[in-house]
């Protein structure tokens, strides 16, 4: 097992034993800071919070409200987030920041460089130990989401005392939202045991880890995609075999990694019928939180297992009623209405594994402007600097990016 993976893992599950300590307790903050001046006069405007990725800006968003003004520095799904170099007017942003929200372990170096001496830093990777070369895409744990919305909590109750009660407010109704969540990855994990899964890049890792699946990807394979390096052949043909003999149940694919080598692997998982997840690493513009996103995500994987199942709803996911996923994501009922027929499926049992066939989910960016309150736009050309809008102990090493 890849030491990098076990011990990332670990290290969430136990900074999750001991993360309500942590946010009860005001000591102990993965928050850092220089310790301000003498002078206790507090701010009246929001506070201004800037994120290097719209997933977690979308998380300070949810526990800031009105009292918090967030900026996302890389928003957009068509950008590389491995290869993203911020431009001067974001490296500006940054400086002027009360309170910076960070990933960590590599994925974004840039966003901690230029911080103001007094500035919050929240940083995801530095709550549950992840270092670099570890797998950066920590937005996919629920430990780590967590363990965030509870050090922004901190980290806004020290630049504003007099709204900490808000803060606190607002991160119990984001726990139920979270929550509801979780239930619903629990419920999969429950419903369908020894569950197995193949990525052509490692995005959804920590994800698939909570949803109870085993990752089944070709080492070889996963050590050149860790090191955004070119698969060789042999590797290429294992993955391809592993498909052709429908080795796993899903085949997950980052949509912001693609090559002739994915495509390769999703026209293979295409032809042997094995499910495709698309998945993108920012969250589309046209989800409006962390949180929905995450739930359209489970009820998308669900629907793909679910199809042969009952006349009940969904697992209802999500900040509103978690139902539909974006970009036409097959979820829930939708998946239910194939493969099932009134002459034999009067026994059906529901927690039965069920594949749901060829179907690719989408999870591209959309046209749509994401909505949300006290956001701040920042974009380029390029680049695509934008507005914000809004462990289970792993089975199998973990490939590192």
């Amino acid at each position: 097992m890849d030491i990098h993976g076990s011990r990332v893992v670990k290290a969430i599950a136990g900074f999750a034993a001991v993360a309500l300590l942590a946010v009860t307790g005001g000591c102990g903050s993965s928050t850092q800071a220089q310790t301000p001046g003498e002078d206790t006069t507090e701010q009246s405007g929001p506070i201004a919070v800037v994120a290097s990725i719209n997933q977690w800006g979308s998380l300070a968003e949810q526990i800031g409200g009105d009292d918090v003004s967030v900026t996302s520095i890389l928003s957009s799904t068509n950008v590389d987030a491995h290869d993203f170099e911020p431009q001067t007017s974001d490296v500006a942003k940054l400086a002027k920041a009360q309170v910076v929200v960070a990933n960590g372990a590599g994925y974004d170096s840039w966003a901690t460089k230029n911080v103001a001496k007094d500035a919050q830093t929240v940083s995801a990777a530095q709550i549950v130990g992840a270092m670099e070369g570890d797998n950066p895409h920590l937005w996919f744990s629920k430990d780590a989401r967590n363990g965030m919305a509870q050090e922004l909590v901190n980290a806004f109750s020290k630049v504003l005392p007099s709204k900490k009660k808000a803060f606190n407010e607002r991160y119990k109704a984001w726990q139920k939202k979270e929550k509801t969540v979780e239930q619903a990855m629990d419920d999969f994990s429950a419903a369908h045991k020894d569950v197995t899964y193949a990525a052509t890049e490692a995005v959804a890792y920590y994800l698939m880890s909570d949803m109870g699946f085993t990752d089944k990807t070709p080492k070889g394979y996963a050590a050149s995609a860790a090191a955004e390096g070119e698969a060789a052949p042999a590797d290429l043909q294992e993955f391809q075999k592993l498909l052709e003999d429908k080795g796993v149940d899903l085949l997950v694919n980052n949509t912001q990694e693609a090559s002739d080598a994915t495509n390769m692997i999703t026209g293979t998982a295409g032809r042997a019928d094995v499910p495709v997840f698309d998945v993108s690493e920012q969250m589309p513009k046209d989800m409006t939180s962390l949180t929905e996103w995450i739930g359209s995500l489970v009820d998308t994987i669900t629907g793909y297992f679910d199809v042969c199942g009952s006349d009940d709803t969904s697992n209802q996911s999500g900040d509103d009623n978690g139902t539909n996923s974006s970009d036409g994501k097959k979820t829930g009922d939708d998946a239910a209405t194939d493969g099932t027929s009134d002459d034999d499926s009067d026994d059906t049992d529901t927690t039965t594994s069920c594949k749901a066939g060829t179907s690719s989910s989408t999870d591209d960016d959309s046209d749509d402007d994401a909505e949300g309150s006290g956001t701040t736009d920042s974009s380029s050309d390029s680049s695509s600097s934008s507005e914000n809008t809004s462990s289970d102990d792993a089975k199998q090493p973990d490939p590192g990016k």
